[in-house]
């Protein structure tokens, strides 16, 4: 059983967090298939602590035990203050991002490129430990590039610090997300420690699950890309794993469950908005159905609520 700080999961399978994917609406829908901890998407410090209201919209906290905000930025001082709004908000955890690739985030010296600065990495760390009462963790890759692969190394500092579980995704930040997740160079992050360790990138099946708890040797399993179109993921490994029995979900189940998420998008974000937010999930929730094609063309050209509820019940 993982344990962060005072708290305690009742499995090892997390959801990660995802700008633009993770947001309540789909929180309130994974929870529904158990997995032990649900992260919010990236939420920037600094327009959090600057009151911004899209991002304050995006730290409402959902119905889970245990509430995971996740906050990037690059200014110790920010962060801090944005840990302590979170902290405010009803969250229960802090996640910290030093593993987001995208050059919109590491241009802002924040996310994977903190990685390349480790004594600032070390100073946001220490700012947000010491500015709230609740567990803090770090999610972070392998390193920057091949040549400079330091997570064990910034592991270990940040334990120093207090976080209280490391999340690494066994990637470069120069690879992006090309070639495979390096489960393996995960266990030299979770030899460097104490604290839990939970190793991310590339799993989507239970023979991936498997494969990457046994080469990382890591205490969990956190999927990202894995759950897109399939939130009940966590279910299904979880049934597999604990009980050896194969989940597989009816097919009206994952038509109310659709039906249900796409009701959330509409009452959090509004009709337009949450009708255009909607339309990746639908994408990910028809992949590889028969006339899936013809079926998100006529997604993407519907600002009707009423006629894309009429869609779904007719293609799911």
């Amino acid at each position: 059983m993982i344990r962060i700080g005072n708290l305690k999961l009742k499995s090892d399978l997390l959801l990660a967090p995802m700008s633009g994917v993770s947001d309540y609406c789909y929180r309130e829908i994974v929870k529904k298939f158990e997995p032990a901890l649900v992260f919010s998407e990236m939420i920037a410090s600094r327009a959090l602590v600057e009151k911004n209201k899209k991002t304050l919209k995006m730290i409402k906290k959902d119905s889970s035990d245990v509430y995971a905000i996740q906050i990037a930025g690059c200014e110790p001082n920010v962060m801090g203050e944005a840990a302590k709004l979170c902290q405010n908000s009803g969250a229960d955890i802090i996640d910290i991002n030093m593993g987001c690739p995208v050059k919109k985030v590491v241009n802002g010296y924040a996310g994977s490129a903190l990685m390349k600065d480790e004594l600032l990495a070390f100073s946001i760390i220490e700012s947000v430990v010491n500015s709230v009462d609740i567990p803090v963790t770090l999610k972070m890759r392998k390193g920057w590039d091949e040549k400079s692969l330091n997570a064990p190394k910034l592991a270990k500092m940040a334990e120093s610090a207090g976080i209280k579980l490391i999340t690494i995704h066994g990637r470069t930040r120069c690879q992006m997300f090309r070639g495979k997740s390096d489960w393996k160079f995960i266990k030299n992050v979770k030899k460097a420690v104490k604290i839990p360790v939970i190793v991310n990138g590339d799993i989507t099946n239970m023979l991936e699950l498997k494969s990457a708890l046994s080469l990382s040797c890591a205490d969990g399993v956190m999927i990202g890309r894995g759950s897109y179109g399939r939130p009940w993921i966590f279910k299904e490994m979880s049934e597999s794993f604990s009980k050896n029995e194969k989940y597989k979900i009816s097919t009206s189940l994952k038509k109310d469950i659709i039906l249900e998420h796409f009701s959330n998008s509409l009452n959090h974000y509004g009709e337009e908005v949450g009708i255009k937010s909607f339309r990746k999930h639908l994408g990910w929730y028809s992949k590889s159905l028969e006339n899936s094609n013809e079926f998100r063309y006529k997604i993407n050209n519907c600002l009707d609520k009423s006629q894309i509820n009429s869609l779904i019940k007719d293609f799911f």
